[in-house]
C-alpha cells in the first residue's frame, strides 16, 4: 500500500483560498526541490501578491522584494550565491504587470535563474482587479463591464515575448487536472534542472483558477481554465535546452 507523504519543505498549511492552484504548484515545486536534493539549497525570491503567503509556509530560505521585483532580486542572490539553486515564485499581476521589465531584462540577460509565474488572470490579494492577462470580456472589480481589448490592449502573453529569446527552457502548464498536474511537474522539473546545468533563464507559466475572484464555484473555475483560458494560453514546452520546439 503506497503511503502519502507531505513534502517536508511544507512546514504548516497554506493560507490560500479554497479552490486556489497555488497550494498544488506548492506541493508539486516541494516535491520536485526534495526529489532533486536541492530542499536545504533553495532560495526563494518573492515580492508582493498571493505568492508571498507561503514565505510562512515553505521551507526554504526567503528574501522578499519590493513588488514586481523578485526576478531582479533572484538575479543578484544568484551571482553571489551560484551554487544555490534561486528561484522566483510570483503571480501574474506582480511579474507581468509591475514586474514586466525586471522579468523581461532577466531573460534577455539569460540569468542563471528558475522563475515560476502563477496565471490566475487577475489580481487577486487586492480584490480582483484587472490583471495582464485578463480575457477580453472578463469582468473585474476595475472593468466590471468586461475587459474592453480596443481600450486596454489585448492580455499580455508571456511565451510569446520570451519564444525567440536565446533562453534554456519555456513551458506553460495548468492545474486543471490530474493529468495537466503531472504534465506540470515535469516543466517544473526540466526548469530546475536547467538551472542546476547551468543553462540559464527557465520560465514556467502555470495557469491556475481562482474561485474567489472569478465568483464562481471550483468545478465552474476548472471549466473556464480548460476552455475560455487554455483557448487563449495553450500549455505545452516551448524552448528546451535553448532549442525552440513548439510554436
Amino acid at each position: 500500500m503506497n503511503e502519502k507523504r507531505t513534502p517536508k519543505l511544507l512546514v504548516t498549511e497554506n493560507k490560500f483560498c479554497p479552490g486556489c492552484g497555488h497550494g498544488i504548484i506548492n506541493r508539486i515545486l516541494a516535491e520536485v526541490l526534495e526529489e532533486a536534493g536541492l530542499d536545504d539549497m533553495a532560495i526563494g525570491s518573492l515580492a508582493v501578491g498571493c505568492a508571498c503567503l507561503m514565505i510562512d509556509t515553505f521551507g526554504v530560505d526567503w528574501v522578499q522584494a519590493p513588488h514586481g521585483r523578485a526576478a531582479a532580486l533572484a538575479c543578484g542572490v544568484k551571482r553571489v550565491r551560484p551554487e544555490n539553486f534561486v528561484f522566483t515564485y510570483q503571480g501574474d499581476g506582480d511579474a507581468l504587470g509591475i514586474g514586466f521589465s525586471e522579468t523581461m531584462y532577466a531573460a534577455l540577460r539569460n540569468e542563471n535563474i528558475t522563475a515560476i509565474v502563477v496565471n490566475n488572470g487577475i489580481f487577486g490579494m487586492t480584490g480582483g482587479q484587472m490583471a495582464p492577462t485578463t480575457l477580453p470580456g472578463q469582468r473585474t472589480t476595475t472593468c466590471p463591464a468586461g475587459r474592453d481589448a480596443d481600450l486596454t490592449g489585448q492580455p499580455l502573453n508571456i511565451i510569446n515575448q520570451m519564444k525567440h529569446l536565446p533562453i534554456g527552457y519555456l513551458a506553460r502548464g495548468s492545474v486543471g487536472s490530474f493529468r495537466e498536474i503531472n504534465k506540470l511537474k515535469e516543466y517544473i522539473r526540466a526548469a530546475v534542472r536547467n538551472q542546476m546545468d547551468g543553462c540559464g533563464y527557465a520560465l514556467v507559466e502555470v495557469l491556475s483558477p481562482c474561485p474567489t475572484n472569478w465568483k464562481m464555484p471550483l468545478k465552474a473555475a476548472l471549466q473556464r481554465l480548460d476552455t475560455q483560458v487554455k483557448s487563449f494560453f495553450p500549455t505545452g514546452e516551448f524552448i528546451k535546452e535553448g532549442e525552440q520546439i513548439h510554436g
